[in-house]
């Protein structure tokens, strides 16, 4: 392998392991899905090494991080550099620019008889290209998935070579229930995975794109502007369900689902499905919202002795029939034009395969 790892589409949409050697606070502020954190100097190190560069220059900047990072500490550090490599052969390492920090590693690794390529232009290089994918990679044709909640529409992306789901990517289903109760990624981490994928997509010769309906932040991530503004104008395919379908639909995705995501633990279920209700509560109006909190608590009763999941439906009707779909009504009204084609889930997948954009081209 070169010393210098050059392509960087490759690094990204062939999962290339990538050991990430910037300090930790760097890392969680931005990374990519393949990355490793394993830093050569800590936060506090990178920290000193920042003040002395400032006050006496890049000599003695250097010169301080040798001393902080040597002895046992620099074996130590070596020796999970070692571990990692022993697991992914074939892996790159990076700093931010692809500068000393690499460069000093990559040094330390061929000394040890464990020579590894590193990313030129580093993290910020890789980063740069991700920024460029989102700006370029959905100027080719697009549709837009939308359709009542409950409707099924993430299952129904997943039948098309040309979805990207967003609401995986930002770790939100982009409703007051869309919590997984777990952290969201950072917003960059978010648009590094969307890019990637679309990056994969173009790479395989897959010219359109498929996304569902969002508005501008899933949960607290935003929506990349350029796609964001191309999602205002594709053609809208809708997704058209019968309403006991989609009480059905909604009861698997935030009761069973979750239920199964808690290991069964019934007062974290209910605790998740409270909260979520609690974000309604002004819309709700206070006397609905105890109605239906009762209402969920007494499903969740039941759910505990063993009586199923029925009773929920009661208070998923009620929301889709009082709440969701009033509002889906007035947003969708101005969108009525740009309806492509509008049925259920089979028809929907027929008309999308005849369409040129959905052709995949010979890579």
């Amino acid at each position: 392998m070169a010393e210098l790892e050059t392509d960087l589409d490759r690094l990204l949409a062939d999962d290339v392991p990538l050991l990430d050697l910037r300090a930790p606070v760097e890392f969680i502020q931005g990374a990519f899905p393949t990355a490793t954190s394993l830093p050569l100097m800590t936060d506090d190190e990178r920290a000193q090494v920042g003040t002395c560069y400032k006050q006496q220059g890049q000599q003695a900047a250097i010169e301080l991080g040798h001393r902080l990072v040597a002895g046992e500490v620099r074996e130590a550090r070596l020796q999970g550099w070692i571990d990692w490599l022993n697991k992914h052969p074939n892996g790159v390492v990076y700093c931010f620019r692809g500068g000393l920090r690499s460069q000093t590693v990559q040094q330390w690794l061929a000394e040890a008889g464990r020579p590894v390529a590193r990313v030129q232009g580093g993290y910020k290089a890789l980063r740069r290209r991700l920024l460029q994918e989102i700006e370029q990679g959905f100027a080719g044709p697009g549709f837009v998935l939308t359709g009542l909640t409950g409707s099924g529409k993430t299952d129904w992306l997943a039948r098309s070579p040309l979805s990207l789901d967003l609401e995986a990517y930002a770790h939100h289903r982009g409703s007051s229930f869309g919590h997984w109760g777990e952290p969201q990624p950072t917003p960059i981490n978010f648009e590094n995975r969307l890019a990637i994928a679309r990056l994969k997509q173009r790479k395989a010769g897959i010219r359109g794109w498929l996304v569902e309906d969002e508005s501008a932040m899933i949960g607290r991530c935003p929506v990349p502007l350029p796609l964001y503004e191309r999602m205002q104008q594709a053609p809208l395919l809708l997704l058209e369900v019968p309403f006991a379908q989609r009480v059905q639909q909604i009861r698997h995705d935030y009761v069973e689902t979750m239920q199964h995501h808690f290991n069964d633990d019934f007062e974290r279920l209910e605790t998740y499905l409270q909260d979520s209700l609690k974000r309604l509560y002004k819309r709700l109006g206070d006397r609905e919202w105890r109605r239906l909190s009762g209402v969920v608590s007494e499903a969740v009763r039941q759910q505990r002795v063993g009586h199923g999941c029925g009773a929920h439906e009661e208070w998923i009707a009620t929301l889709l029939g009082s709440y969701y779909d009033p509002i889906y009504a007035r947003h969708q009204a101005a969108k009525a034009d740009r309806i492509a084609k509008r049925g259920d889930a089979d028809e929907l997948a027929d008309w999308l395969a005849t369409q040129p954009a959905a052709q995949v081209s010979p890579r």
